[in-house]
C-alpha cells in the first residue's frame, strides 16, 4: 500500500455511519424499530449518511410514480423521526450514478459461490425458483456492497438478519483490494441492535412487507389501530388465564410501555378476566401516544415535495467530495485512470 492510499483511508474527524432503505411502501414498524431509530440515532456521534435505495427498488417496482413517492414518502419519515439534514446526508442512491459503475469493479472480483451463498438466491433456489429470479436479484449483493463501500463507510446499522451483507461487503473489499495491490476500499463494520433484531408482524412471524404481516405507526390513530386489533392470538377467552411469554401483543407492548406497565399486563394475562381485545388497546394507546408528534411533522411536510427535493439535492452534493475521491482511487489502482 502506498502513503498515498493510506492517507485516504485514514479517519478525519467522527467516524462515518451509513444506512439505506429500499423504497417499497411504507415503512412499517420493523423498520423504524430495526434500521430508521437505531441509524438517526448515529448522527449524534457519527457523520452520517443515509440513502433511499431506488436502483435496488427496481428489481420489483414497475411503477415508476410509485417509486417516486414513496422515496418522498421515506425522505419525510426520517426528517418526521429526527433527521437532521445540518449534521447528516439524507439522498437518492440514484443521484450518485457512480455506484454503479463500483458495482461492475465489484463484480469482476467477486466469485459466483459467494452470491449463491446469499440469503435471497438461497431461499429461491429452496422455492424452485431460481431461474425465475432477475439478474438485479442475484447481483443484488454487489450493487448492496458498493452503497456501502463508496462512501467509505465504517459503521454499518443492520438487523442480526442482514449481518451476511456485511460481511460480502468486506469478503468483495478484501478481494478487490488484493487483486490489485492496496488497501483502496475500506472495510466496514455492522453494529446491530440485539433487542429489537427481530419485530414480530401481526401473525407473529417477522414484520415483514412480504408476509402482508405489517403494523405502520404513522397511520392515522383509526387505521393505526384497526392493524393492531387484526394482531393473532389463539382462542383462550376472557375469563381463562393466558401466557404472556408466548403472545405478539405483550411482545410489542414490550417496545413502547413502561416496565411497571409491561409487568401489570402480564399479571392481568395470568390472573384472567382480561381479554386480548384490552390488550390490543392498550398497545394502540401506548404506541399512538408515541408516535403522534412523528405522525403531525409527517403530515406537515410530505407534500411539500420542493422542500423534500431539496433535501434530497443537498445530500446528494454533500457526500459528491468522498465518491469522486473514491472512484478517483478505484479507477487509478484498475488502470481505468491516465
Amino acid at each position: 500500500m502506498t502513503s498515498e492510499n493510506e492517507a485516504k483511508l485514514t479517519p478525519k474527524g467522527p467516524r462515518r455511519s451509513l444506512s439505506g432503505i429500499k423504497p417499497t411502501g411504507f415503512p412499517h414498524l420493523g423498520n423504524y424499530l430495526g434500521m430508521i431509530r437505531p441509524a438517526i440515532d448515529l448522527q449524534e456521534d457519527y457523520e452520517a449518511f443515509y440513502f433511499v435505495a431506488d436502483y435496488h427498488a427496481l428489481t420489483s417496482v414497475r411503477d415508476p410514480q410509485a417509486l417516486r413517492d414513496s422515496v418522498y414518502q421515506i425522505t419525510a419519515y426520517f426528517l418526521a423521526f429526527g433527521l437532521d439534514p445540518a449534521r447528516a446526508a439524507f439522498f437518492r442512491q440514484s443521484d450518485i450514478p457512480e455506484v454503479t459503475e463500483l458495482t461492475w469493479l465489484l463484480s469482476c472480483v467477486t466469485h459466483m459461490g459467494l452470491l449463491e451463498r446469499a440469503h435471497a438466491y438461497k431461499a429461491a433456489k429452496d422455492q424452485g425458483i431460481e431461474k425465475e429470479i432477475n439478474h438485479g436479484v442475484f447481483t443484488y449483493p454487489v450493487l448492496m456492497a458498493s452503497d456501502i463501500l463508496i462512501y467509505d463507510s465504517e459503521v454499518v446499522p443492520v438487523g442480526a438478519d442482514q449481518i451476511q451483507h456485511i460481511e460480502m461487503t468486506r469478503d468483495m473489499a478484501q478481494k478487490f483490494n488484493a487483486a490489485f495491490g492496496g488497501d483502496f476500499l475500506r472495510l466496514p463494520e455492522a453494529r446491530v441492535r440485539e433487542d429489537v433484531a427481530t419485530v414480530p408482524g401481526i401473525d407473529g412471524r417477522k414484520m415483514s412487507k412480504s408476509y402482508g404481516n405489517i403494523i405502520e405507526p404513522l397511520l392515522p390513530p383509526k387505521k393505526l389501530r384497526k392493524q393492531i386489533m387484526k394482531i393473532e392470538t389463539d382462542s383462550k377467552g376472557l375469563d381463562e388465564p393466558k401466557d404472556p411469554s408466548t403472545c405478539t401483543v405483550v411482545t410489542l407492548y414490550k417496545l413502547f410501555a413502561s416496565k411497571e406497565e409491561v409487568a401489570e399486563m402480564e399479571e392481568n394475562y395470568r390472573r384472567g378476566g382480561y381479554g386480548y381485545g384490552h390488550a390490543k388497546q392498550a398497545l394502540f394507546e401506548a404506541m399512538d401516544a408515541h408516535f403522534s408528534p412523528f405522525r403531525e411533522k409527517y403530515e406537515a411536510i410530505i407534500d411539500d415535495r420542493d422542500y423534500l427535493d431539496q433535501i434530497l439535492d443537498e445530500g446528494a452534493e454533500k457526500v459528491r467530495p468522498i465518491v469522486e475521491d473514491v472512484m478517483a482511487r478505484v479507477r487509478r489502482a484498475t488502470g481505468l485512470r491516465r
